[in-house]
């Protein structure tokens, strides 16, 4: 079968690969679409980070590069394992793509197995990848969903599930004021997760695209330029002079987060979606001064059932995120290229391994 494999740092090669063996509590899943998420660009422009360089094996997955990359992917099952009686062959699923060790509780109740020691991603460090033809994975990782939801749609569930998280770290409530710093992929499924609870949503952005789009999709109320207002001082107008009651940081860019810090209301809390890849500055009187929380996020945990419900019941549209479907084959020249040198014009760009649905663009 066809898959992107993960070599090194600028090295991702579309390869004929043996599909992985099916073993009691796993199924296989046939990949409809594919995310390129912003790890997948970090890792060809600056990794490896989450891939296990050639010859130092994760120690969970036991896989080093190469590996089949994709972590965003939606599927519908075409086998099933021995010892697995609630799934069947044919069921549209997509996949929480956790690598997480035996011994960790990963029930119901639990809300830190994604911080256990070694934790990281199907698709990044081995366990097969969604940017391949399809894929065996453990059954807790498998999620239904309903039929009637597409497939290309659903492959959004795993970044929104990234974005419902950071929502419940906030503790934000109906009725509340948020302003989401960046509307890349992230800040505006950030944005349609808050629209969808009822919480009044401002959104602080460079690109004319990108504002455009979280207007036109209906999850933002207001979408400002910082180049040409004072984001602050409309926050403020828009909020009786108090500030935004939460705030979502999504561009781990220094003058974003200075803003949250000052469009916060007093005892506001701030939450840290992006991944900073450098040490940054805070202003520790202000955060003292005015009683602030930062909070960090990372990935989910017990996130996608809620997500998928928010999705299934039509609170949030995912379609309109969608701004680009490709052939695996184009994975980087149309797909990474795109992201890295235009990404103003794109929030997420979905590959087909199969080449199936493209004439559907």
């Amino acid at each position: 079968m066809k898959a992107a494999r993960y070599y090194d740092r600028g090295d991702i090669r579309i390869e004929d690969i043996e599909p992985q063996q099916l073993k009691p509590g796993t199924v296989r899943i046939d990949v409809a679409w594919c995310g390129i998420c912003g790890t997948d660009l970090h890792e060809f422009l600056d990794g490896p980070i989450f891939v296990p360089p050639a010859g130092h094996p994760h120690p969970i997955s036991g896989e080093s590069a190469p590996v089949t990359l994709g972590h965003e992917f939606s599927g519908v099952i075409s086998e099933v394992g021995e010892g697995i009686d609630d799934l069947k062959v044919g069921d549209h699923v997509v996949v929480e793509p956790y690598i997480i060790s035996d011994d960790v509780y990963t029930g119901p109740e639990s809300k830190d197995y994604h911080l256990s020691k070694d934790m990281n991603f199907i698709g990044l460090a081995g366990r097969g990848g969604g940017l391949a033809e399809n894929v065996v994975v453990r059954r807790r990782w498998v999620h239904k969903i309903d039929a009637g939801l597409p497939l290309d749609q659903a492959a959004l569930i795993e970044p929104l599930s990234v974005a419902y998280h950071a929502v419940e770290r906030s503790g934000v409530q109906e009725g509340q004021t948020a302003i989401v710093g960046g509307a890349g992929p992230i800040g505006q499924l950030t944005a349609a997760v808050l629209h969808a609870l009822g919480v009044k949503v401002i959104i602080s952005e460079l690109s004319p695209l990108r504002r455009q789009k979280a207007l036109d999709a209906g999850v933002a109320d207001y979408a400002f330029n910082p180049a040409e207002v004072d984001v602050v001082e409309e926050t403020r107008k828009l909020t009786d002079g108090k500030g935004a009651d939460v705030a979502f940081e999504c561009t781990s860019v220094q003058v974003v987060l200075d803003t949250l810090l000052d469009a916060v209301r007093p005892t506001g809390v701030i939450v840290i979606v992006s991944i900073w890849g450098k040490k940054a500055e805070l202003d520790m009187h202000k955060i003292v001064m005015k009683e602030l929380d930062i909070r960090g996020t990372i990935g989910y945990v017990n996130s996608h059932p809620a997500t998928i419900k928010l999705v299934e019941s039509g609170k949030i549209d995912l379609k309109p995120f969608i701004t680009g479907k490709i052939a695996l084959d184009h994975l980087v020249d149309e797909g990474f290229d795109t992201l890295i040198h235009r990404n103003e014009r794109a929030v997420k760009i979905l590959v087909s391994p199969s080449g199936k649905g493209l004439d559907q663009k």
